[in-house]
Formats: structure tokens, C-alpha cells, sequence
């Protein structure tokens, strides 16, 4: 049986909608956002009840 999770990695295919998503429909709050210059790509590292959940990336061509 689990007994908890550290983390979730999540790719999403529009980083703008699914950042909206996560804070202002789920109601996570941002730890961290950090923009990765040498992939294009964003890293939001997301809590919910103060707790370390989500770390969403972003990527010019997601699988």
C-alpha cells in the first residue's frame, strides 16, 4: 500500500492553460517557476495544502 507520493511529473502541451489550470481551477499554489532557456521549455513546481505535489513541464514538442 502507498503511503504518500513525493511528486508527480506532468508534461503538458500548453503551458499557459494548463498553469491556469493547476492554480486558479485546482487551486495549487506556485512554489517555484522557472523558465529553462537552453530547452524553451518552463518548470512550475506546484503545492497544494502546503505540500510539494506537481512539477509541471513545458516543452516546444511534447510527446
Amino acid at each position: 500500500m502507498l503511503k504518500g507520493i513525493h511528486h508527480i511529473a506532468i508534461i503538458c502541451s500548453d503551458y499557459k492553460k494548463s498553469k491556469h489550470f493547476y492554480t486558479n481551477v485546482l487551486g495549487f499554489t506556485i512554489i517555484k517557476e522557472t523558465f529553462r532557456e537552453e530547452r524553451n521549455s518552463y518548470k512550475l513546481d506546484l503545492a497544494l495544502n502546503g505540500s510539494y505535489c506537481i512539477e509541471l513541464f513545458s516543452f516546444p514538442n511534447p510527446p
